[in-house]
C-alpha cells in the first residue's frame, strides 16, 4: 500500500514472563508499542523518550535504548496511511500507568500478538519478528 507516511519513534518493553506492554489509545481499537510522533528537531531516540514519559509515566534515557530497527507497514488507526517507526528496546522492567491519550495498557505474549486481529501490523508483522530468535 501507499500513502501518506506518519513517522513515529516506540520502544518494547518486556516484563519477567517475556510478555510485551501493548497500548490502545483514546477512540481507537488497536494495541501498539508506546510511543508517538516525532516534533520537529528531535531524533528517534528522543521521541521515544518523550512519548513513553508522556503516554506511561515511565523514565527512560536515550542511551539506556537499543535500536531493533526501522519498520513500515499500514497503519492502523488511519486509514490509507503507512506509518514508518523507529522501534528501539529497553532492558528493564517498568510499572506503566496509562497516562495522556492512552486508553488501555496490556501485556501480551508474542503468540497472542502474532495472532491476535487487535495489535497494529507494525508491531504483528515486523517487531514480534524482529525480537524472535532466528
Amino acid at each position: 500500500m501507499t500513502g501518506p507516511v506518519i513517522t513515529v519513534a516506540a520502544v518494547v518493553f518486556r516484563d519477567g514472563e517475556g510478555r510485551m506492554l501493548a497500548v490502545r489509545k483514546n477512540g481507537t481499537t488497536s494495541f501498539m508499542l508506546p510511543g508517538g510522533k516525532l516534533e520537529p528537531g528531535e531524533s528517534a531516540a528522543q521521541a521515544a523518550v518523550r512519548e513513553v514519559a508522556e503516554e506511561l509515566g515511565v523514565r527512560l534515557q536515550v542511551e539506556d535504548l537499543t535500536l531493533l530497527g526501522e519498520f513500515e507497514a499500514d497503519a492502523a488507526n488511519e486509514p490509507g496511511h503507512l506509518v514508518r517507526s523507529t522501534v528501539f528496546t529497553w532492558a528493564g522492567e517498568v510499572t506503566p500507568d496509562a497516562a495522556a491519550e492512552i486508553a488501555e495498557l496490556r501485556w501480551a505474549t508474542l503468540a497472542e500478538i502474532i495472532d491476535g486481529a487487535e495489535f497494529a501490523p507494525l508491531t504483528r508483522e515486523h517487531v514480534v519478528p524482529a525480537l524472535q530468535p532466528a
